[in-house]
């Protein structure tokens, strides 16, 4: 062996020795990330500002339903929240094609999903989504579903469902676990919390419905102590109603 050969095997020994192994990149995320909007009030009786805490709620209901696939990521409520009101990008407090579009982009989502919701005074109530697909701007998937209004929560559950099928997602877990109970909402963090296959939605009658809703709207709006009242409402006639108690238990703590 000849002295260049020598000193090119050294200097690759102790490159070997010396050079740290190259360490292994966690492989993104590739799940289809889904956001949410809050839906409009469409409601145009007399009474229709009774409904405006379903804009929200409707939202947050619809979030805690899908996020229980842990096969999509879904962006949490308040994330979308805390946008809209940094970017003002919501005018007249109606959300579009448009407005979906430009806060799916700044999220990194690939389906925002908004739309509205209707009542009449016979006690029907229908909700009218849309799945727009970020990147190209156009409307992916519609859906209406429609019941009576005390089942709002069934309702929202079904509307999960077939936006899930319609966007051809991952397929949604079985249902499993006591149909008083239901999924967690989401966690802090940019994206919602998910973990195992989703409980059954409880029956939470509208004026229920509203009212957690409204609370939701109290937090965004910094009256936490009005939002803790609301929900401690929702809680003492459905003390088992998992997103209150935790909603609430965030506000107490200060979060």
């Amino acid at each position: 062996m000849n002295r260049i050969a020598r000193i090119a095997m050294t200097a690759a020994a102790v490159v070997g020795v010396a050079a740290p192994a190259a360490p292994v990149l966690a492989q993104a995320d590739s799940r289809p990330t889904v956001a949410v909007m809050f839906f409009n009030n469409n409601v145009f009786t007399k009474d229709a500002r009774d409904f405006d805490g379903l804009s929200k709620g409707i939202a947050d209901f619809l979030i805690t339903e899908m996020a229980a696939n842990p096969n999509i990521r879904l962006i949490e409520r308040d994330q979308v929240q805390k946008l809209v009101d940094e970017q003002k990008l919501v005018t007249g407090g109606q959300v579009d094609r448009e407005t979906a579009v430009r806060v799916g982009k700044l999220l990194g989502a690939q389906h925002m999903i908004f739309g509205g919701f209707m009542a009449d005074p016979k006690g029907n109530f229908r909700i009218d989504a849309r799945a727009v697909g970020v990147e190209r701007g156009v409307i992916e998937y519609s859906e209406r579903v429609q019941d009576k209004s005390d089942n709002v929560m069934e309702l929202i559950g079904t509307l999960a469902g077939k936006l899930n099928s319609g966007l051809r997602l991952p397929a949604m877990p079985a249902r499993t676990g006591d149909a008083g109970s239901m999924a967690a909402p989401a966690a802090s963090g940019a994206v919602a919390q998910q973990a195992g296959a989703p409980s059954p939605s409880p029956r939470l009658p509208m004026k229920y419905a509203v009212m957690y809703g409204k609370a939701l709207d109290m937090s965004d709006r910094g009256e936490k102590t009005r939002a803790v009242e609301l929900f401690g409402a929702v809680l003492k006639e459905f003390p088992d109603f998992e997103p209150a108690k935790k909603a609430q238990a965030r506000l107490a703590a200060g979060a």
